[in-house]
């Protein structure tokens, strides 16, 4: 890899005191304990079980209720399931201790979707396991070149959005990368590069350009989704704010009142701005919970 790539996938040197991102397996879920490490230094996790977002919000007054992203599902539930991205036994037999899947989530996996896909409080935490086996199985230079495959970092096996998904067929990592779900032209493909070097998540430090736990591969997968279908970086920035605001309600609610209290209005202030490291990152949420007064310290989990 030549020095301008590297700079595309932002790489950086992984200190020695670099804290671990610590998962705690149970037997389907994981709760993901988190450690704040300098924002400069890369943070890798270790593989866990999964860990699917549980919903609800202390503050109902700043949970979105209900979200159409720009972008069709089609058959690519079908497709995942035949190809063995996920197990559809697995997969039901995760959601079988809450009632089961609904209707409205069978038809994710069995049938060719048509309109835009509409993403609620119920139903978030199911779009984040499709995204995350979306993103984890669509092939993509990302995944094959960029810091995922970087031997310094164990592999691409080592991490907590790959080893972490045990809803497919076989290993994981005969899906990683492996199947031409959505294929990009060159100007998307950068489109998704840029975009997704811009986006954080407050559970790690790193970008979704580097998708190292599940939110980031499901924000890997929706970018590309999304893009594949004509949006705009705009509208990519949007959506990703809109999910980050599902999966992380708590969070962005005071990243809301940070803003507030240095005289901003958070709904005019640009997404692409929120999600940048200042503010979406662990490290720069844990500023900014420092500065919120009644906020806990610690980042956004993963945990149920």
């Amino acid at each position: 890899m030549n020095e301008p790539q590297k700079e595309k996938f932002i790489t950086r040197e992984v200190g020695k005191h670099a804290r671990a991102f610590i998962l705690i397996a149970g037997v389907v879920f994981a709760v993901e304990a988190i450690n704040f490490i300098a924002p400069d230094v890369i943070q890798k996790e270790k593989p866990a079980t999964i860990s699917v977002w549980g919903g609800g919000a202390r503050d109902k007054g700043n949970t979105l209720e209900r979200v159409e992203l720009s972008a069709e599902w089609g058959n690519l539930g079908m497709r995942m399931v035949e190809t063995g991205v996920i197990d559809r036994a697995k997969f039901e037999a995760l959601y079988q201790g809450r009632g089961g899947l609904t209707e409205d989530e069978k038809r994710f996996l069995e049938t060719n979707m048509k309109g835009n896909i509409v993403v609620t409080q119920e139903n978030a935490g199911f779009i984040l396991n499709l995204l995350w086996g979306l993103g984890l199985g669509n092939e993509n230079t990302i995944l094959e070149k960029g810091q995922m495959a970087d031997a310094r970092y164990g592999g691409a096996g080592g991490f907590a959005s790959t080893g972490g998904w045990t809803l497919a067929n076989g290993d994981a990592m005969e899906h990683y990368s492996a199947h031409p779900f959505i294929t990009l032209t060159q100007k998307q493909q950068r489109m998704v590069e840029s975009v997704s070097g811009n986006i954080y998540r407050p559970c790690c430090n790193n970008p979704a350009i580097f998708p190292d736990c599940n939110h980031g591969m499901a924000m890997l997968g929706l970018l590309e989704l999304l893009v594949s279908q004509g949006a705009t970086e705009e509208q990519m920035y949007k959506a990703a704010l809109q999910m980050n605001r599902f999966w992380f309600t708590n969070q962005y609610a005071t990243i809301d009142r940070y803003l507030e209290s240095k005289g901003r209005v958070p709904s005019e202030v640009s997404p692409k701005e929120i999600l940048g490291k200042e503010y979406s990152s662990a490290s720069g949420f844990a500023r900014v919970a420092e500065s919120v007064k009644g906020v806990p310290q610690g980042g956004g989990g993963c945990s149920v």
